[in-house]
């Protein structure tokens, strides 16, 4: 085998490698994005659910005296 033989298996196998990284990096991006997602969702339930237990709170009646005074 020459050099420039050596050398262009070298360079098949780093771009291979490096083709496996990419994939794998993308697998784990895809995978980091659902979760964001997910969890954007719960936060946006979470915070309709605090509003609207903020609002049901500020219907309560106002504080009166009671009728003995």
């Amino acid at each position: 085998m020459t050099d420039n033989d050596d050398r262009v298996t070298r360079l098949e196998e780093l771009a291979a490698h490096q083709a496996k990284m990419i994939e794998e990096l993308s697998d784990q991006l895809a995978e980091q994005w659902k979760i964001v997602e997910q969890t954007r969702a719960k936060l946006d339930r979470l915070t309709e659910r605090f509003l609207s237990l903020e609002e049901s709170s500020l219907d309560a009646p106002p504080i009166t005296k009671p009728p003995h005074y």
